[in-house]
């Protein structure tokens, strides 16, 4: 039964990692532009940056790791059983 609801927060496609993504950026631009009309001029643009890049790091580091858990899958399955 847990393994089941556990399963539900496991990124295992690329599909899934977009998705993911898209929802981090959206959430971050929200917050960027709640930035922008609290702290208006360069200190504002600067934070939507910020918020930007990190959805950029964030998408990246998701996309390394599910490329290196599907080599780690594929190398345990042609390993032999001994």
């Amino acid at each position: 039964m847990w393994n089941k609801i556990r399963r539900l927060f496991v990124i295992k496609t690329r599909f899934e990692a977009c998705l993911i993504i898209y929802a981090l950026g959206v959430g971050a631009m929200a917050r960027g532009m709640a930035y922008l009309d609290h702290y208006p001029g360069i200190g504002g643009k600067l934070l939507l940056v910020a918020c930007s890049g990190s959805v950029f790091l964030a998408g990246a580091k998701i996309f390394d790791c599910l490329r290196y858990e599907q080599a780690a899958k594929a190398a345990a399955a042609s390993q032999p059983a001994t």
